[in-house]
């Protein structure tokens, strides 16, 4: 190990290399692989009695054993006078026809086209390891120099990215056709074998340079090549084959690896993302069955935003439940064809039987799960950029529960839904709202052309933290007997697809509602897509939240029975997912208690993975307001935060005030009554949705 390189420029270094081999010796260095694993794909290209430049050799014996096997024409060069030395003397009895020449790769003496084939193991990499990567231009325009038409550059290479990219855009300025190989690891349980995977690029030099790139990837030495249409695309498929072979190697060497390590597998001809495949282990104390040592469970089509699915704690109660020694989750992504499970099984199974536990048995049959034997239902009906959120994407998905859904996501962050409503037909003898279950049903067959007629059901509220939002409405009555039944004023921050907005207008008594957006897309997409209506009671102001509110605060002419937060924070960096950091700072909270009612009530949908963070961020809401009770969701990282400017005078002050119970009531026996002009009614239970609320 302390003769490997310890900078770049190493590698591009004469003087390095004729350190390295004089303290090596006599032993070979081979690098990525010797004759036996590169063969296969070395006799395809290059032929015996082709004239070939072997570019870099080293005291490698690959072509002492090309010679052996009637390769007569080989030119091997390297800068490094030790090893030609050395090389030639090794070689001098056995092999007298086997020359080595000292020769830099970046200039030889060779006449244009004076060969068919350029070898190259491991140079390349070495020469594009200096910064500027201008050793490794010059070499690459060398071999293509030397090169005839028809001649192949075949280089064995570990496809760094800068490294690749460097020379497969060089191929493709000149229109040169480019293929890259990668070759399968053979056994690989050493514990110094290569983690990333062996490459082969092949580079065809035409008399006439192709209008069009000419660029393909092969799996294995005999792999059918498939087209692609971009460099990038190429470079993706890399980055694929090297995270899975990577995955592969910790897998198979580290004991504890395989718990929540993901994975994406691309679409081999678009490049496009098809599948995530996290593994997930048991843990060692589990008791699973002996038989049970390896299954893959597919998420069904547009359920791989649930918690089950998208987090940690979530795949860990899967794996818990299936009971397998090891399970792969598989979740499909979006603008990608499914036909059904069995085709979806053909599909994988090459790849994840790799993926299986040690000490598997041979020939072990591996169950294929899924929720109700199907593969799920989504259908994209809309998609458009935003200047502020970037790409979204507007769906309509079969729930588990057998309902559809439209949901909008924003593409930056595909596994979580931004919006989400119930859809019912619009016919009305089945347009009456039935009681959503929780109990999971199976799934029924993919909506047909009789379904295309939904509309949004505005009753329903698809967010159980947005349910315990309008349950907090209560906090309002608490105390307060002479404002029952009085009108309500709410400033909610944070739009969406509209849905709390209108089920607070359509089911809360007297209340008038201002929304402000930040977002002009966001709100043009509720309009078309979420069926959202304001009107004199509801509206939409389109700008900051942060401004608003101090602009409101600053001319003090306005107050509200109810501020809402419901918005995400765009900065990942920060373990918080909402709201953003500013709109939990102390001066804006006082502002917000500022413009509340003296019964007023602000309600924060808060979701912080930062334990940290969060004490700090309820330290500063506790600061502000007097009363601030928390209601956790279950299944979820979310809770929802009930903040009073009332303070709590009892002696029992650390508990929820007994008068919220009477409170519910009243909020509940007002939410049954019809306000929408339809049969429609909200399906909410007041009392449950606040218990086991917590003060702060």
């Amino acid at each position: 190990m302390s003769l490997l390189p310890r900078t770049a420029a190493d590698f591009s270094s004469a003087e390095y290399w004729e350190r390295f081999f004089k303290k090596r010796g006599e032993k070979s260095f081979e690098w990525y692989g010797d004759y036996n694993k590169l063969c296969g794909v070395l006799h395809k290209y290059i032929k015996v009695q082709h004239k070939v430049l072997v570019v870099g050799c080293g005291n490698s014996e690959l072509s002492e054993q090309l010679h052996d096997v009637g390769y007569k024409h080989l030119t091997n060069i390297d800068i490094s006078e030790t090893v030609v030395t050395h090389m030639n003397q090794r070689n001098a009895e056995r092999r007298p026809g086997l020359t080595f020449q000292q020769v830099d790769a970046t200039k030889t003496p060779y006449e244009d086209g004076s060969y068919q084939a350029a070898l190259d193991k491991g140079t390349l990499d070495a020469m594009a390891a200096e910064e500027d990567g201008e050793l490794a231009r010059n070499m690459l325009t060398e071999v293509g120099r030397v090169l005839c038409v028809g001649g192949r550059y075949v280089c064995v290479t570990l496809a760094q990215e800068s490294v690749i990219k460097l020379a497969v855009e060089h191929f493709v300025q000149l229109g040169w056709a480019v293929r890259l190989h990668c070759l399968q690891q053979e056994g690989g349980s050493e514990e110094d074998s290569f983690a990333l995977p062996v490459f082969v690029l092949v580079c065809t030099k035409f008399r006439q340079p192709m209008p069009q790139p000419v660029l393909e990837m092969c799996l294995g030495e005999d792999g059918a090549p498939a087209r692609l249409s971009q460099v990038s695309e190429l470079l993706s498929a890399v980055r694929e084959h090297q995270a899975y072979s990577v995955l592969k190697k910790r897998l198979r060497t580290d004991a504890g690896a395989g718990s929540d390590i993901s994975l994406t597998l691309c679409h081999a001809k678009s490049g496009l993302p098809r599948y995530t495949l996290t593994v997930q282990d048991c843990l060692p104390s589990a008791k699973v069955p002996r038989s049970n040592h390896f299954a893959i469970f597919i998420v069904p089509q547009g359920s791989e935003t649930s918690w089950l699915y998208s987090s940690s704690e979530g795949r860990k109660q899967v794996a818990g439940s299936a009971n397998f020694k090891r399970l792969i989750i598989v979740s499909m992504h979006r603008n990608q064809e499914y036909t059904d499970l069995e085709a979806v099984q053909s599909e994988l199974s090459p790849m994840v039987m790799e993926l299986a536990p040690p000490g598997m048995p041979a020939n072990q049959r591996v169950p294929f799960l899924t929720v109700g034997g199907t593969l799920g239902w989504r259908e994209e009906v809309s998609r458009g950029v935003s200047e502020l959120s970037g790409e979204y994407c507007v769906e309509n998905v079969k729930g588990e529960d057998g309902e559809l859904y439209r949901r909008l996501i924003f593409l930056s962050n595909a596994n979580i839904i931004q919006s989400e409503c119930h859809l019912i037909s619009s016919n009305p003898a089945a347009s009456s709202h039935k009681k959503k279950s929780k109990k999971k049903t199976k799934p029924t067959a993919a909506p047909t052309a009789s379904t295309q007629s939904l509309s949004v059901d505005s009753s329903s509220l698809c967010f159980s933290y947005q349910e315990v939002m309008v349950a907090g409405l209560s906090l309002l009555g608490v105390d307060s007997p002479q404002n029952k039944g009085g009108p309500v004023s709410v400033l909610l921050v944070g739009l969406g697809g509209g849905g709390l907005a209108q089920f607070l207008r359509d089911f809360v008594p007297s209340v008038t509602i201002e929304v402000v957006e930040l977002d002009p897309v966001v709100f043009e997409v509720a309009k078309e897509w979420f069926g959202f209506r304001p009107d004199d009671r509801l509206t939409v102001t389109l700008g900051d939240g942060l401004d608003r509110i101090s602009v409101l605060e600053k001319e003090g002419n306005q107050s509200f029975d109810v501020i809402i937060f419901d918005v995400d924070n765009k900065d990942s960096t920060v373990g918080m997912s909402g709201p953003p950091a500013t709109f939990v700072e102390t001066a804006f909270l006082q502002k917000v208690c500022n413009l509340l009612t003296p019964r007023g009530i602000f309600i924060l949908n808060f979701a912080c993975r930062d334990m940290a963070l969060r004490e700090s961020v309820l330290e500063r809401v506790k600061a502000s307001f007097p009363t601030t009770l928390s209601k956790k969701i279950e299944e979820d990282v979310n809770e929802v935060l009930l903040c009073s400017r009332r303070g709590r005078e009892r002696s029992d002050a650390a508990n929820v005030p007994p008068s919220l119970n009477q409170a519910a009531k009243s909020l509940q026996s007002s939410l049954c009554s019809d306000r929408t002009g339809t049969s429609s009614r909200p399906q909410l239970d007041v009392a449950d949705l606040l218990s086991d609320l917590r003060v702060i």
